[in-house]
């Protein structure tokens, strides 16, 4: 007989991150664990504060009857959570993991076999111009060779000064610049600010006003100079059919996949699916979920054989995440099967 369990989960930030939401200091994070004929599976539901349509209160009693209903299986169980796309994650992640030769090497490949990586953005977190000057200069010396910078919080002249500064050394050929606003601008200010952008050579920018405006984000799309990725847009639509007629109705360049967020691998593969069919391309970002989500996400990103950076560098920035064998080298993510795993629940 199938029993399950969960666990709750508290990752602290090494340093306070800044979004133009705010300021992180810690994560919460939950775990489901399965144990059938002496095996065991582990999955994580991260359920993203203050973002996640899951971030509800009574978030917990969910988790619980989940687990007192394991039985049903996971797609029944997949079925009646559809509004709750971290624990669906979570459970695909776990059923993954029990069904597996070990509990974390749920899909093998020659990623999990360490004989290729996943190419990453470097992550460049908003704070005053001096710590993300000192952020820019660590993620070129690590050899990133795309770099990702939240703007939104400070100056916008100030974000422009330091993407600048980037161009002046590196050419778009050495280093691809993204930019993610979070939703910090404004409609009416939103185009005039990405023609300013969009002037440094720029891969993208995720989500430049907030979601759910979804007439000015298609008149952005439009009109825009600057490829524009659809991020937390994508939050809270569930159907196949919501999500057609929502990349229909805006027309992004790029649309960003946090499989927490949109439903797991269920939910990210319906909509690459949907994307591809009009012609719209995509990749695949971590959602500050601790080395166990991270694991699941890019080995799940790998077999999906993207040419883009993924997001999946955020690993490293909790001071009490879980040892594992991803590693960050030379801006790719790999996996070093001679180390091992340390987490106990």
């Amino acid at each position: 007989m199938m029993l399950a369990k969960y666990h709750k989960y508290i990752l602290d930030f090494k340093q306070a991150s800044g979004t133009s939401r705010g300021i992180l200091r810690k994560k919460e994070t939950w775990f489901i664990v399965l144990q059938e004929n002496n095996k065991q599976g582990i999955g994580e539901c991260g359920v993203f504060r203050g973002l996640s349509v899951d971030d509800v209160p009574n978030y917990e009693d969910v988790l619980k009857w989940t687990c007192e209903h394991i039985h049903l299986g996971l797609e029944a169980l997949l079925k009646k959570l559809y509004n709750f796309p971290s624990i669906q994650f979570g459970l695909e992640m776990a059923f993954q993991s029990l069904q597996s030769i070990t509990p974390f090497e749920l899909l093998p490949s020659k990623f999990t076999q360490g004989k290729m990586g996943i190419p990453i953005n470097g992550l460049i977190w908003m704070g005053d111009e001096s710590f993300m000057k000192a952020q820019i200069k660590s993620k070129i010396e690590a050899g990133f060779s795309c770099i990702k910078m939240k703007i939104g919080a400070i100056n916008f002249e100030t974000e422009i000064d330091l993407l600048k500064s980037i161009r002046k050394e590196f050419s778009s050929n050495d280093i691809e610049l993204r930019v993610d606003a979070n939703g910090a601008f404004q409609p009416s200010e939103a185009l005039e600010k990405l023609k300013v952008l969009s002037e440094l050579d720029l891969h993208s920018i995720e989500q430049p006003i907030k979601q759910g405006q979804l007439d000015d984000m298609a008149h952005l799309c439009e009109k825009t100079p600057l490829p524009i990725a659809l991020d937390e847009e994508l939050i809270g639509v569930f159907s196949v059919t919501k999500k057609k007629e929502l990349l229909q109705t805006i027309k992004p360049q790029y649309i960003i996949l946090k499989p927490s967020l949109i439903g797991g691998f269920g939910g990210s593969t319906d909509w690459i699916a949907t994307a591809e069919k009009q012609n719209i391309n995509w990749w695949i970002t971590s959602a500050l979920e601790s080395n166990v989500g991270l694991n699941a996400i890019a080995q799940f990103t790998f077999k999906l054989h993207s040419n883009l950076p993924q997001g999946l560098g955020t690993g490293g920035l909790f001071t009490n995440n879980f040892e594992s064998p991803l590693q960050v080298n030379r801006g790719t993510l790999v996996y070093n099967s001679d180390l091992s795993w340390n987490l106990k629940l």
